[in-house]
């Protein structure tokens, strides 16, 4: 992942709460969390529905619209002060000419369709319980990184059941 980054030659500030992408824009840019936290949610007409939580050295991408160039409905913003590196995708499909990398690429994206496959069924499990666990064994510094209110709306909980499950 490391020659992945260093494609990398800008990095943005993002201030808290603002958003490095709306719905409906197109976004073809991978990010490398330099510091900070970001999220990925969907709107719908009654509330926002967290998808992924990013953080420090994770990368973060709106996978539909950079796979495919076309808006997308997710937003990603910053839950706090955030310093991501931009790595365009005409920087990744330059990176992909030689067979080393493209082995490296193929197993990034495995990591995001194994975390995304992680997440479905974190979404099909019926307790509460057993969501709070998978995750807390999957990502334990997800809990330090990342507001308990956006780790609830991600679990699918409220924020008091998530409290009640972190103090058992």
């Amino acid at each position: 992942m490391k020659e992945l980054i260093e494609l990398s030659a800008k990095e943005i500030t993002i201030n808290r709460n603002e958003f490095l992408k709306v719905k409906g824009s197109i976004d073809t840019n991978l990010y490398y969390i330099a510091s900070g936290s970001l999220r990925i949610f969907v709107l719908d007409e009654y509330e926002e529905q967290t998808i992924r939580l990013g953080y420090k050295e994770n990368l973060v991408v709106s996978l539909d619209s950079f796979l495919t160039n076309k808006p997308s409905n997710l937003f990603i913003q910053a839950i706090k002060k955030t310093v991501v590196k931009v790595i365009t995708k005409p920087q990744i499909e330059q990176f992909l000419e030689t067979e080393k990398n493209r082995a490296i690429w193929t197993k990034i994206l495995e990591t995001l369709i194994i975390q995304q496959m992680e997440r479905e069924i974190d979404l099909l499990t019926n307790s509460p319980k057993e969501r709070y666990d998978r995750v807390l064994k999957r990502s334990p510094q997800l809990f330090q990184e990342i507001p308990n209110r956006h780790i609830a709306n991600y679990l699918r909980m409220s924020a008091e059941t998530l409290s009640r499950l972190k103090k058992s």
